[in-house]
């Protein structure tokens, strides 16, 4: 599959009519030899698009932040933004390839990691291989960092700096004594599962249940009827938004009634809790980022509230997830360590990112010795009334979690 440059026409059709534009450069621009090249493979089609055109709004609203103030100043020169996008149709062995010939045809000199952390960890061989820093929006698992690789980095902390204050917070009611998970079972899905198995039984909330699901499920019934069999007080389940709607749907048919229901990672996007009406309200979740942090940064932003009124402004009244937010920080991220060395050449700029210590719109920057960043604390929040409300940390607490009635 030939990498394209997705045009504004074919970006609207990929999108479904969400009007997004793609950041492409015109042929002038191009032509000045004063540009900086980024390749973004991603799934904009197939089940995993919705988390891909997510992705794509975040890297265009960086790429527009940057070319309205005239580019990125480096080396002498200041260089526009271009973006080269693949779809690689919610495929990884696809992904792979798309990265491959992003580097290899479309000589980009970074790229930006496509959905998920079974993606980029596939992805990552490729950036390693030709030694271009790839920057990861979407992946946590321990499992993407631990490969002894030089040119990752990822800007969603680990998975039990999660599941950590999560159980905390779920398990401040002494009722909680059972737990039953339904994971998805794929790289990200499935350890998160693992990881708050981990942090109930350190509370010591008994496993009742521990069930996988296969990629590209949406019948949860049987697992759901031996759920209900197992009667937890506590229902955790992993998967993306078309997963997780299903699962809770399913569960309100068959009669599962616990005192709480936690899921991740859909409830992150409004899209769930559009699609599940008010069974979404007093779902908990957690996620890396939300619009109610305050932060102020040397990035491009400044601080978050620019970046929300910025997404508000190009993505009509929206309001951004981490997801999205973590993608624009990519970009924000790679433009201060260009700045830093005052180099687009991805081996000094990849050095940069390895120091980096910033504070930025989404947060202090700071990048382990496995390119994992260490210095976020995921809020804990819950939909309620159709929002989300963050009940943990105390600094940005919205309100308590509510527990379902039985």
């Amino acid at each position: 599959m030939k990498p394209t440059r997705i045009d504004r026409r074919t970006f609207g059709k990929l999108a479904g009519g969400a009007g997004l534009t793609a950041v492409v450069t015109g042929p002038s621009l191009a032509q000045t030899g004063d540009v900086v090249k980024f390749g973004a493979p991603l799934p904009l089609t197939g089940p995993l698009s919705p988390e891909g055109i997510k992705q794509q709004r975040g890297y265009n609203l960086w790429a527009d932040a940057v070319n309205a103030k005239g580019g990125i100043k480096v080396g002498g020169k200041t260089l526009k933004v271009e973006i080269v996008y693949v779809d690689y149709a919610s495929n990884t062995p696809r992904a792979v390839q798309s990265a491959e010939r992003l580097i290899a045809e479309d000589k980009v000199s970074f790229l930006f990691a496509p959905f998920g952390s079974g993606a980029t960890k596939a992805a990552s061989s490729v950036s390693e291989k030709y030694s271009i820093p790839m920057i990861a929006p979407s992946a946590s698992s321990a499992q993407v960092y631990d490969q002894g690789y030089k040119f990752l980095f990822g800007l969603l902390s680990t998975n039990d700096s999660v599941t950590e204050p999560h159980a905390a917070a779920i398990t401040a009611n002494p009722a909680i004594k059972r737990l039953a998970i339904l994971a998805r079972n794929d790289l990200f899905p499935l350890a998160i599962a693992q990881e708050m198995e981990k942090s109930a039984k350190a509370r010591k909330v008994e496993i009742v249940m521990f069930e996988r699901y296969a990629i590209g499920v949406l019948d949860h019934a049987s697992a759901i009827t031996q759920m209900r069999a197992a009667n937890p007080d506590w229902v955790f389940g992993t998967g993306y938004i078309n997963d997780l709607v299903a699962m809770r749907k399913q569960m309100n048919d068959l009669g599962v009634k616990p005192l709480a229901i936690s899921m991740i990672a859909g409830p992150a996007y409004k899209e769930f809790t559009t699609a599940s009406g008010p069974l979404a309200d007093n779902i908990a979740s957690s996620s890396w980022w939300q619009p109610s942090v305050r932060y102020k940064g040397k990035d491009v932003f400044g601080s978050t509230e620019a970046f929300n009124a910025a997404f508000a402004a190009k993505y009509k009244g929206d309001e951004a997830d981490y997801i999205e937010a973590a993608s624009a920080a990519c970009g924000a991220v790679v433009q201060l360590a260009m700045e830093t060395a005052n180099s687009a050449d991805p081996k000094a700029v990849r050095e940069a990112l390895a120091k980096m210590d910033e504070e930025t719109f989404y947060g202090k920057v700071k990048f382990g010795p496995i390119g994992q960043i260490t210095t976020l604390q995921p809020p804990v929040f819950q939909i309620q009334s159709s929002k989300p409300i963050v009940i943990w940390p105390d600094a940005i607490k919205q309100g308590s979690l509510r527990y379902l009635s039985r």
